[in-house]
């Protein structure tokens, strides 16, 4: 039995960053929102209570039953956690007059206390908070503040119960790490030994305890998470996994024979699909983004149901389902307001008769890559950028026709290759270029021309729940404009996007 953390999202933002770092840590964590939890069976070590967009003092604020888990395992709050474990104690918790956002330098710190074992005076936090805790009854002790607010920790006299009002899983938090790791080994007592070995281990031995001798059908994609996916099922599996790879005509150029052959001396047993056209008739005439995902999405599952049924015995889609569409499709106060379709997270219709399984959905992007090192998987498949499910389609804003693909098709390969020939595509997590349904003037030679307008995205991220735009140089970015314009018909304008995610998204559809 795999011991883990359990973490209580509150709604807070930094809610997936606390549980990359307790993995980052060695340690299996699972994040559940609060108003759903969890059984808590033996492999429970702990339990960490999330911030929140919210005040324990509002009348409908989040609220938890402390009776479920106080007194059987330690317990952290951070931020709102750590105000309503003072709050539900009969503690006063108000809107402070001295509010603390940014950075703050921890002050009377209780050495002795295992949470700030090793932290030092002066030690820099991140506050992010409008209430504060004013002051604690006598059956809490204060282990730290800072020089603006009493109490910046505080534990429980007798419990392991902990609180800290400031955020130790983000960088700004320069010992936040540190705090982290006292409260997985120096109290709860984990023992480290969640690694990508153990992880490869473990789900290779539950898949084959899951499939047996059955048969499943996997959608491959080129990138990561299915081709980590498709490792373990076949590891567990051999030849009773069956990849796909369809040429949906939205691809990258020349993207169809590459993956395949990527695909090579690998051992999967791979067939490749062309099936571009059902997909541009899909799509005619359609304009709204989500339509148009939704097309795609279905059209994608006509193909797979008739390509299963050439696999006789076949009971399973494998897919490459990761921890945040997970999470990202179920939020702490009912259904999330959908800002983009999941392509691989709902469900498959009534008519297509496979169970799913999804080996990898436990696991952020960082996470997936180690496991694919770790498998010994080529680095031009471990390291290749996110490619949205939907491809160009959601790249080309407006309706999509074959032309304005074979358009996109040339400008993003130069973008790209530009990129990997100037060492920026490492630097990179995810690029790409949009076609906007604009046209600009623009004169070539003593020409006046009113061409097509491109936008070049390049974005810098950890797992793509934010991200922030890429400082390329203005070198590269002259050169590869220059580029566009002098080889691709119809393009006679290249813009640059210096969005953040939030509040814009990574694809503009």
């Amino acid at each position: 039995m795999v011991e883990k953390i359990i973490i209580l999202d509150f709604g807070s933002q930094y809610t997936q960053l606390i549980a990359r770092r307790v993995r980052e840590l060695n340690v299996y964590c699972e994040i559940h929102p609060y108003n759903n939890i969890p059984a808590f069976d033996d492999s429970v070590k702990g339990l960490i209570l999330s911030g929140s967009p919210c005040s324990v003092r509002e009348e409908d604020a989040p609220d938890v039953d402390f009776g479920l888990f106080e007194g059987k395992f330690p317990v952290l709050g951070v931020c709102f956690g750590a105000q309503l474990i003072a709050h539900k104690a009969g503690n006063e918790v108000k809107a402070s007059s001295t509010r603390e956002y940014g950075r703050a330098l921890l002050a009377g710190i209780k050495a002795d206390e295992k949470l700030l074992a090793g932290i030092e005076e002066g030690s820099q936090v991140w506050m992010s908070h409008g209430d504060t805790i004013q002051g604690l009854s006598d059956n809490f002790d204060v282990i730290s503040g800072t020089d603006s607010i009493g109490v910046a920790a505080f534990r429980k006299k007798g419990e392991e119960v902990y609180g800290l009002q400031f955020h130790p899983e983000v960088t700004h938090s320069v010992d936040g790490k540190q705090i982290i790791e006292n409260f997985l080994v120096g109290i709860c007592g984990c023992a480290q030994d969640w690694t990508s070995e153990h992880f490869i281990d473990t789900t290779v031995a539950e898949l084959k305890e899951q499939l047996g001798d059955d048969k499943v059908i996997l959608g491959l994609s080129g990138g990561v998470d299915s081709s980590v996916a498709a490792v373990l099922i076949h590891k567990a599996i051999g030849q009773n996994l069956h990849c796909i790879f369809v040429d949906n005509g939205l691809l990258r150029k020349n993207e169809f024979e590459e993956v395949l052959d990527s695909y090579k001396g690998m051992g999967l047993n791979v067939t490749g699909v062309a099936a571009s056209q059902l997909f541009y008739d899909a799509l005619k005439d359609e304009k709204d983004p989500e339509r148009k995902r939704k097309a795609i999405g279905k059209v994608f599952v006509d193909v797979f149901d008739e390509e299963s049924k050439k696999v006789d015995g076949a009971k399973w889609l494998g897919q490459g389902t990761i921890y945040p569409d997970i999470i990202e499709s179920v939020s702490v106060k009912g259904p999330s307001a959908t800002i983009k379709s999941h392509h691989n997270v709902g469900g498959l219709p009534d008519y297509m008769k496979l169970q799913v399984v999804e080996p990898l959905k436990t696991l952020f992007k960082d996470g997936v890559r180690q496991i694919g090192k770790a498998l010994g998987i080529d680095q031009n498949i471990i390291g290749r950028h996110p490619f949205p499910g939907p491809g160009l389609a959601i790249r080309i804003l407006g309706d999509v026709t074959p032309e304005k693909v074979a358009i996109l098709q040339e400008v993003d390969h130069i973008f790209i290759q530009g990129l990997k020939d100037n060492g920026l595509y490492d630097e990179v997590w995810q690029a790409g270029v949009m076609l906007l349904p604009v046209q600009s003037v623009g004169v070539m030679g003593d020409e006046r021309t009113y061409e097509n307008v491109v936008a070049l995205r390049a974005v810098s991220s950890v797992d793509g729940m934010t991200a922030d735009w890429s400082r390329l140089p203005y070198d590269f970015l002259a050169d590869i404009s220059n580029k566009i314009i002098n080889n691709v018909k119809g393009v006679n304008r290249v813009v640059f996007d210096i969005s953040s995610k939030p509040p814009a998204t990574i694809e503009w559809e």
